[in-house]
């Protein structure tokens, strides 16, 4: 017989992955494509939707012709978060491209938003500060930037929808049109509190509701695999869809509030914890949902950071190296950054400081300072940024977080890890496995479908604790803080 296993695609922007995942936590095999980012103009990121669906169905054929001995018993969906597309409800065809979370194209839109007074309405209702990341006012640019949308959205013509519900789409080949609360609730269009499309932001924004996707529990049943669509067999089951951050949360078995923070350092980074209801945050942080479970709501706080391991792969190419890891053994030359900041507020500062504005800067240099520090200064910059994120929800929460918990590509760098411990006087767990959002939608499916997930959590591998005194890390924190400032 068979054996049965979840296949859980983690659509990432720099990257997309499948893995078949059995339930007693074992990866049968697992198969990534890199991802094309484009910048047409300054401040502006998207990729080919196309593209992005080409790369998860291709991925499915070749995990299902490396494994015909296992029997793929339902597809989970993790995906990146804001990310939007619109689409022809007819052919299916994309219409624009994949506008990412990143982009900051809609900045003077939410300019003009916030000077005439709406941002406390928005943030009341979703949680959110008008902020590019978020996808609202995205698609209200892209609508008036194609000729007669507006007129055909009204008809009924077009569908958009965030990564989870492109991807659902194509998978049901047009059959189903939907997204789940943790993907709701990052489009400033969803009321927290009622849980639905809400009207008045829709009008806020200029954004049709009618094309937006039906909201369902994370763990909903959402469909069935199209025949002749992919290579998996025709009625299998889709049981899971959740945003990328949140499921790197459910895969750390972080659940229940005063359970721990999760880091998660990406192209971007995302710290995340569950709260008991919403929290409205008092010092920069958003107000989000963590998932849904048979219709029940988990909520979260969480903050954004827009640029944090992507500041390594920058840094890389300014300093002519072969790749990060090239960056990190130059780090490792030298004992700190020898005064040098790094900012890099490369598509602004997202948590908690929400400078769109901001442009990224070295400061600190002097005749001594040597390509050494600029690198050490690039590890300090992501753990910096993340420790002023986590400064902040401490301040919402009350109370302190022993522990960070931390997942995603650059959590792989030991020497971050330390310093990370270091710059925020946490202890820094490390799991085992870096594929946190996909093993976190394979345990969200696990448990739709009546199946013992325990095994699909992430196990703690090594625990790196603060080596630095609170005098140290309270000067690094001190010319960090000055930097921002002059970063704009």
């Amino acid at each position: 017989m068979s054996r049965p296993v979840i296949l859980a695609i983690d659509q990432g922007t720099t990257n997309t992955k499948a893995l078949l995942v059995a339930t007693d936590g074992t990866v049968v095999r697992s198969r990534s494509r890199a991802m094309r980012v484009a910048y047409p103009r300054p401040g502006w990121a998207e990729q080919s939707a196309s593209d992005i669906w080409e790369a998860v169905a291709a991925l499915i054929g070749e995990l299902v012709a490396s494994a015909p001995d296992v029997r793929v018993a339902a597809v989970a969906i993790a995906n990146q978060r804001e990310t939007v597309v619109i689409w022809d409800a007819a052919t299916g065809q994309a219409l624009t491209p994949a506008v990412l979370w990143q982009c900051q194209r809609s900045a003077g839109r939410l300019a003009a938003l916030r000077a005439q007074g709406h941002e406390p309405l928005v943030l009341a209702r979703t949680g959110l500060s008008l902020d590019p990341l978020f996808p609202a006012a995205k698609i209200a640019g892209l609508l008036d930037a194609m000729p007669g949308a507006r007129d055909r959205a009204a008809r009924g013509e077009l569908r958009c929808g965030t990564i989870d519900s492109w991807l659902l789409w194509n998978l049901t080949d047009g059959a189903v049109h939907a997204t789940d609360h943790s993907n709701a609730s990052r489009t400033q269009l969803f009321d927290l509190d009622r849980l639905c499309w809400d009207d008045d932001l829709a009008a806020i924004f200029d954004v049709p509701l009618a094309m937006l996707p039906q909201v369902l529990s994370s763990d909903a049943a959402f469909g069935t695999v199209a025949p002749g669509i992919t290579a998996l067999p025709p009625g299998t089951p889709i049981h899971a869809m959740i945003g990328d951050s949140h499921a790197a949360l459910f895969a750390h078995g972080i659940e229940t509030p005063g359970g721990g923070v999760k880091a998660t350092i990406g192209t971007g980074s995302s710290l995340m914890t569950p709260t008991d209801g919403r929290v409205r945050s008092a010092h920069g942080l958003s107000g989000t949902i963590a998932w849904s479970r048979g219709g029940v709501v988990r909520h979260a706080l969480e903050g954004n950071i827009s640029v944090s391991g992507q500041a390594a792969a920058f840094a890389t190419t300014l300093l002519g190296l072969a790749d990060e890891a090239a960056l990190t053994v130059l780090a490792m030359t030298v004992p700190d950054a020898g005064g040098v900041t790094f900012v890099p507020a490369l598509a602004g500062l997202g948590a908690p400081h929400w400078r769109p504005q901001a442009r990224g800067l070295i400061a600190g240099m002097t005749l001594a300072t040597r390509p050494a520090h600029v690198a050490r200064a690039t590890l300090d910059a992501i753990a910096l940024q993340i420790a002023d994120v986590l400064a902040a929800m401490e301040a919402d929460l009350g109370r302190p977080c022993a522990t960070v918990s931390v997942d995603g590509g650059a959590a792989k760098n030991p020497l971050l890890a330390q310093i990370l411990a270091d710059l925020t006087g946490r202890s820094i767990v490390r799991p085992h496995a870096a594929e946190a959002s996909a093993l976190g939608a394979a345990r969200m499916a696990a448990g739709a479908m009546g199946l013992d997930g325990t095994d699909l959590r992430l196990v703690p591998e090594q625990v790196f604790a603060p080596a630095i005194d609170a005098a140290a890390r309270a000067a690094m924190r001190a010319g960090w803080a000055g930097a921002i400032e002059r970063a704009g």
